[in-house]
């Protein structure tokens, strides 16, 4: 089982970072709290700590990760180009949760890539995060840090409950801020486009980059891609998810697999007073505001997995911009493929 270490997620102990970059030094694995979600730290230049991440996580080596610097500088020693629209967002939107897929540079192993020729990077402004990379003084690679196409983490507790047996250390420094992740631009040429949509909005992007691009691409399978979370599902709780376009539909579709199954289903709505009472639900009621319902979601849809119940019904949120990252979440988490 990993270590796990409280800290002070504005001003965490020194002996506490010191401990992790000694782990990360030696080839080990490290999650952290990061503005967005858990991150499971490697050197993003040590091949043998990269192939442990892939291991932990299960996923399929043609899948990238994210590597988080220090600064522009830092990202730009591992790019091959830096664009003008690169160095314009990331003036806009660094430290902070926008990550910007640029060409790898020769030096950079292509596991931290998934083999493609593009490098996805951050500079995460969390100031554990940021503590964390000062003292270690190189980049790291760190996804999120989870199982692969299961529910990212937001508290120290889910990175346990998943990654417990195959990682060092855990730094807790509670629950994360924005509670998804970072938005994915990738601005290798022509017009910028959204690879991934997340914790920074389209309107935000817009003003830095008009002629930005929403794409919602769904690669083959075994195919290389430049993005982590591209494909159909992803960000899924074990239990069935399910969307229901309305409050009362959700109700109504909960309530009638609680009796179809026999077992307990959980109901996700945004209105108060409704589902109350009804047998066999377990309700949720998030927030109306999305950065709200957002930093709330992933918790909740690990709090009904431990519940134990056979399927998640979640009324469906609003279609608009303010909502877009909540909205892919929950159909590439509801995709039925099991």
């Amino acid at each position: 089982m990993s270590c796990l270490i409280a800290v002070d997620p504005r001003h965490p102990s020194g002996d506490a970072l010191a401990e992790a970059a000694r782990v990360l030094r030696k080839g080990g694995l490290v999650a952290f709290p990061t503005e967005t979600v858990y991150g499971l730290g490697a050197l993003a230049l040590d091949e043998r700590a990269l192939a442990r991440v892939y291991e932990a996580k299960g996923r399929p080596r043609h899948h990238p990760l994210i590597a988080h610097v220090e600064s522009e500088a830092q990202a730009r020693a591992l790019a091959r180009s830096w664009p003008e629209t690169a160095a314009r967002l990331a003036s806009a939107f660094w430290p902070g949760p926008l990550t910007l897929i640029v060409e790898r540079a020769a030096h950079v192993p292509a596991a931290v890539s998934g083999g493609a020729s593009s490098i996805a990077v951050r500079v995460p402004s969390h100031p554990g995060a940021r503590a964390l990379r000062a003292v270690l003084g190189e980049p790291l690679a760190a996804p999120s840090a989870n199982r692969y196409q299961g529910l990212s983490p937001t508290t120290a507790a889910h990175v346990a409950k998943e990654l417990g047996d195959c990682i060092e250390l855990v730094l807790d420094g509670g629950p994360c801020d924005a509670g998804i992740e970072s938005t994915v631009v990738d601005v290798r040429g022509g017009a910028p486009r959204v690879l991934r949509p997340g914790a920074v909005g389209l309107e935000a992007l817009t003003a830095f980059a008009p002629d930005l691009h929403m794409i919602h691409p769904h690669p083959a399978a075994g195919e290389t891609r430049a993005s982590p979370g591209m494909d159909a599902r992803h960000y899924a709780p074990r239990a069935l998810l399910l969307l229901a376009p309305t409050c009362d539909e959700a109700v109504t579709m909960a309530r009638s697999l609680a009796e179809r199954e026999g077992r307990p289903v959980g109901l996700v709505v945004r209105e108060a007073g409704v589902g109350e009472g009804v047998p066999g639900l377990v309700k949720k009621t998030l927030p109306g505001e999305a950065s709200d319902y957002a930093r709330l979601l992933f918790a909740t849809l690990h709090e009904l997995d431990d519940e134990g119940v056979c399927a998640i019904v979640v009324q469906a949120v609003p279609d608009e911009p303010a909502w877009w990252a909540v909205a892919d979440r929950l159909a590439r988490g509801s995709t039925a493929e099991r």
